[in-house]
């Protein structure tokens, strides 16, 4: 009798091994995806998936997953599973994916893996003996994850909502203070709920991105059903704020979140029109602080932040273009910008931000500084010192240094934190 290797597997470890897509093997529900896609692009749709959900999942999944198809290829795989499964199969074991995925979906996957000896799709049982392989990659923390979802890094941009009440004079009185702190809450928990909805809708391109796939639902952090409960609720807790406040308020919240869901849904990918959107939404935050104390706001203010924020849009898309050049792509996926477009997107966006500069000079000659400040004359200060800002930035985009959201880049910049305090001194010595 010949002896046995001690390496042998044991009969039991021969036994079929079958695995899960949904969640286990993709950190994400094929489901829920199939769902987001569909009703992107045929929202009208929404009744009629109400009606197929009341006939059993299996008979919604197959039917979302006749009108969708996945892109299989870019899944959150737990690579480490991946990486069982093939040495499993390398021993000689038999590795079987037994899904409650409809087999649409379930033979994609089996056909881009080629790690699967038979498939048990539509939640069919595998009768015979088997072991279920279980995820291995452990969960991030939640509640990081949760604010990464919520970008709270972005509510940076609805500080501009205190703008009117600085520009007034009128900072030190609190309950308008308090008001246009309700309204800085309230913008950023819209802002949020839009983020999340933009992120959900978005998968496939994000996932196509060297840094946006690491988004939360991108990557599977999250999963796709929290991000349909997250959406309404933040624009809830938003809307109840603002109820706080002017109707007008209310009104300008309103339109900000639907141009902000227009730009998510279709408007960035128009060339051109998608970075006026965004110069515009910065804008409309200005325009929300006055609305929220009642304090008027110059039109020169207005026309100023227009011009500077555009420049600050064409910075984001010169970073992006600059990525497809190194990646020798012609594209982006879900832009309207091409690689070739990088010399006119900079000529535009330094144009821009220096016409910005030029409209704070003819501001500080109107007759309006002479009623606000004391020393007027000391606000020429502030046109060298934006003039070397908004040259440092182009500059420093030209070279790959400015991550693709400038707003990301000035709030780790040292230097842009010295420009903003020397800004200060000078409006402080003016006054």
């Amino acid at each position: 009798m010949q002896p046995t290797s001690s390496n042998a597997p044991a009969p039991q470890d021969m036994r079929p091994l079958a695995v899960e897509l949904d969640g286990v093997l993709a950190r994400t529900d094929t489901l829920h995806e199939g769902l987001l896609r569909l009703l992107k692009h045929q929202p009208y749709l929404a009744p009629v998936v109400l009606g197929w959900s009341l006939r059993g999942q299996a008979f919604l999944r197959a039917e979302v997953a006749r009108r969708v198809e996945l892109d299989v290829t870019r899944l959150p795989y737990d690579e480490v599973l991946l990486s069982h499964l093939s040495e499993e199969k390398a021993r000689g074991r038999r590795v079987v994916l037994a899904t409650v995925a409809d087999r649409r979906v379930a033979e994609a996957v089996a056909a881009h893996l080629g790690l699967f000896d038979a498939i048990h799709a539509n939640g069919e049982p595998l009768v015979e003996p088997h072991e279920e392989a279980r995820r291995t990659e452990p969960s991030k923390p939640l509640p990081r994850t949760l604010l990464k979802a919520l970008r709270v890094h972005q509510w940076a941009k609805n500080v501009l909502l205190f703008v009117p009440l600085l520009a007034a004079h009128k900072a030190l009185q609190l309950p308008l203070l308090l008001q246009s702190l309700l309204g800085f809450i309230s913008f950023s928990l819209c802002a949020s709920s839009v983020y999340v909805l933009n992120d959900l809708l978005d998968l496939d391109s994000d996932r196509q991105h060297p840094t946006k796939r690491r988004r939360p639902f991108a990557a599977g952090d999250l999963p796709v059903r929290a991000g349909l409960w997250m959406t309404p609720l933040l624009l809830g807790a938003g809307v109840a704020l603002a109820l706080l406040l002017p109707s007008s308020f209310l009104a300008l919240l309103g339109t900000y979140y639907a141009v902000t869901l227009a730009y998510s849904l279709y408007l960035k990918q128009v060339m051109m029109l998608d970075v006026l959107v965004l110069a515009g939404l910065y804008t409309v935050r200005i325009f929300g602080g006055s609305l929220a104390v009642g304090v008027p706001t110059s039109s020169w203010l207005f026309t100023f932040s227009m011009f500077l924020f555009l420049s600050l849009a064409l910075v984001k898309r010169l970073s992006e273009v600059r990525r497809l050049r190194q990646a020798n792509e012609s594209a982006a996926p879900g832009r309207g910008y091409m690689a070739g477009d990088y010399e006119q997107l900079a000529i535009l966006g330094v144009s821009s931000g220096y016409l910005s500069v030029l409209v704070l000079a003819l501001y500080i000659t109107s007759r309006e500084v002479t009623a606000l400040y004391a020393q007027p004359e000391r606000l020429w200060l502030l046109c060298p010192v934006m003039l070397y800002w908004v040259g440092r930035v182009w500059l420093l985009a030209h070279r790959g240094q400015v991550n693709e959201d400038p707003l990301v880049f000035a709030l780790k910049d040292k230097v842009s934190y010295g420009v903003g305090l020397l800004a200060l001194g000078v409006l402080l010595a003016a006054t």
